[in-house]
């Protein structure tokens, strides 16, 4: 029986599985960041937010997040996930099932794996196959692992109405995030540097026009601005992801060379976040640009 679930990281994809199971489930809620001591962090905000809530109960560190509960759910970037999933051994139950959603490589996917199995726990690897939003916990998710299918069965007790047992074998599900996000943030990445450069030597207007004939039936204004501001919104995180993949790809016996460089374009475009503010394509193009440029100058001096 569960009647407690804990959330380790509280960012955008913590607080929506917080937001979700309690709506959807009558289960408390134990959640824990390391970046709660910071007042300014989205972390502390999305913990401010959710309080109000008697269900909700912030742990004193990340194994108190685990004590007393019968699933965690980890959901922090992906440089962090070893670190998360080690921070809660102490407190692990006997049994419980932790369920890792975060976008890391099959070979980090094992190393969660070994250290949950060390402490009596039942690695789950799960992988959200579509951004977290507009669907949140209805999104897809794919599992895999040993234990992959006796979470399935709890899921929809949880809120998950939509989970898919890959394979029983580990490193299923997150290969296939892995392979999936090399083509959806290489997109990102490609359409920001051609747009930007294109804006540069005013030729964005054609560049546009030949996607859509190429991808005849996408709105490819609308589709670039959007591609651009996940870059600008969430690039830290995508960035990390990125490493993941070029892990991934080199797990495999290849070299990264298209993923390493889509971590250099993830990662340099939260700088120019003040540009989301900027309702069209080009307004958000050019405020990218003269951000650049004034940065450029200042650097210069």
């Amino acid at each position: 029986m569960i009647d407690r679930v804990g959330i380790i990281g509280l960012g955008e994809v913590g607080r929506i599985l917080a937001e979700d199971l309690l709506v959807r489930t009558a289960l408390d809620v134990r959640v824990w960041d390391y970046q709660f001591d910071n007042a300014a962090s989205v972390a502390a905000k999305n913990l401010a937010d959710l309080q109000d809530n008697a269900r909700v109960n912030a742990a004193a560190n990340a194994a108190d997040a685990a004590r007393g509960c019968q699933v965690v759910l980890s959901a922090v970037t992906a440089d962090q996930a070893c670190d998360a999933a080690e921070s809660i051994l102490p407190g692990l139950e006997q049994g419980a099932h932790f369920v890792d959603l975060n976008s890391v490589s099959p070979g980090t996917k094992l190393s969660v794996s070994e250290l949950i199995a060390s402490a009596g726990g039942h690695f789950v690897e799960a992988s959200v196959m579509s951004p977290i939003m507009p669907r949140r916990s209805d999104s897809p998710i794919l599992l895999s692992g040993p234990h992959a299918a006796d979470f399935a069965t709890l899921a929809p007790v949880l809120g998950f109405d939509n989970v898919e047992v890959a394979s029983a074998d580990p490193g299923v599900a997150s290969a296939t995030k892995m392979c999936r996000s090399v083509i959806i943030k290489g997109m990102e990445a490609l359409v920001t540097e051609s747009l930007l450069t294109a804006r540069h030597h005013g030729v964005e207007d054609a560049v546009l026009a030949s996607l859509a004939n190429l991808f005849p039936g996408t709105d490819w204004n609308s589709q670039a601005r959007y591609l651009i501001s996940r870059t600008l919104e969430h690039g830290e995180r995508r960035a990390a992801e990125m490493r993941e993949v070029a892990r991934t790809i080199n797990e495999a016996g290849y070299t990264p060379w298209m993923s390493e460089g889509c971590v250099e374009r993830q990662a340099w475009a939260p700088q120019f976040a003040a540009a989301l503010e900027e309702d069209s394509l080009t307004a958000m193009l050019d405020a990218i640009r003269t951000q650049s440029i004034t940065k450029q100058a200042g650097n210069s001096q």
